[in-house]
């Protein structure tokens, strides 16, 4: 019942920005840990960045830092993912992900994360 919704992605030239959204619904995760995942046809699912239930805890890939950030308004049970300087290599499917209610521990394993939205295609052209 519970569901993930993510959008914001799109199509945009390298160097520019995009801020993705993942809204919540039906059953909420109270106190859980979330996270943003992409992939690539042909690849693996990578981490991307995960956020705890307050906010004051957050791990990025390498390949993102300083570039990227992760936040969340609990009270509208949404996390994003504001994504800045854009490279063609940051073109994926970019999936958003929530661990069990109360799991609140950062994790950059898939197998981790309970529940996951359909993704949104983040386009980077040059």
């Amino acid at each position: 019942q519970v569901q993930l919704v993510e959008s914001g992605g799109g199509v945009v030239k390298a160097g520019g920005s995009l801020r993705l959204s993942c809204a919540a619904s039906g059953r909420t995760f109270s106190l859980s840990a979330m996270a943003w995942f992409r992939q690539v046809p042909g690849r693996d699912r990578e981490f991307v960045a995960t956020i705890n239930w307050r906010a004051d805890n957050t791990d990025y890939a390498d390949s993102v830092k300083g570039r990227f950030t992760i936040s969340r308004d609990n009270k509208k049970n949404t996390i994003y993912l504001q994504m800045n300087v854009l490279e063609e290599q940051d073109a994926a499917v970019y999936y958003c992900a929530a661990r069990a209610v109360g799991f609140s521990r950062l994790s950059r394993k898939m197998d981790d994360y309970e529940s996951w939205g359909q993704g949104t295609q983040v386009t980077v052209s040059s």
